[in-house]
């Protein structure tokens, strides 16, 4: 990837979230905070919460900043009302098209159910639709997960199949350019 064609380091979505890269050290006892009071709500989705500590936080906003540098991965956090409420992010897999990144995200269980998932959803999709090559942008997860499926929805995707990695399944959805120009709601900036 082209280092030059990163997404921005700051999306604004509304007066009230932003998503903004993860400063490493200064946001890592916050995040663990919000990540601690998080665990029974990701535990079924997210296998590691297993191995939540101040440590694998630490180590992990380290590992982002390296993967954001290299151009491989851009996780951001989802902050409203001036808190971090989440973590999202650009990414791809290896088995993801050339074409192609995929988003993630997940909230506190306070933040659920305002919307806050879906306009930082969109705040991806329309980030990565700027890095060149981008003509699709693909959500993954558990079956069951019905609130990231209701995101998904909601963002203009479309089902597409399952997948399956060993004996664990998952949806995969696609949005467009144009999925995404058919729903309502431009992140500013």
């Amino acid at each position: 990837m082209d280092l030059a064609a990163q997404p921005p380091q700051v999306i604004e979505l509304d007066d009230r979230l932003t998503l903004r890269r993860f400063d490493g050290e200064a946001d890592a006892p916050e995040f663990h905070r919000v990540i601690d009071e998080s665990v029974e709500h990701l535990r079924p989705w997210m296998e590691w919460v297993a191995d939540h500590s101040p440590a694998a936080t630490t180590a992990f906003l380290a590992r982002r900043a390296e993967r954001w540098e290299a151009g491989e991965e851009f996780t951001y956090a989802i902050v409203l009302d001036g808190a971090i409420s989440g973590a999202c992010q650009i990414h791809r897999r290896e088995e993801t098209p050339v074409d192609a990144y995929e988003i993630g995200y997940w909230l506190h269980p306070a933040a659920t159910g305002r919307g806050v998932a879906v306009r930082a959803a969109r705040g991806l999709a329309e980030a990565a639709f700027r890095l060149p090559g981008v003509e699709q942008v693909l959500v993954v997860h558990e079956p069951h997960n019905h609130a990231s499926a209701a995101v998904a929805e909601r963002l203009g995707c479309t089902e597409q199949e399952r997948l399956w990695e060993g004996d664990h399944e998952y949806r995969l959805w696609r949005l467009t350019r144009a999925d995404l120009a058919r729903v309502p709601g431009r992140v500013r900036g």
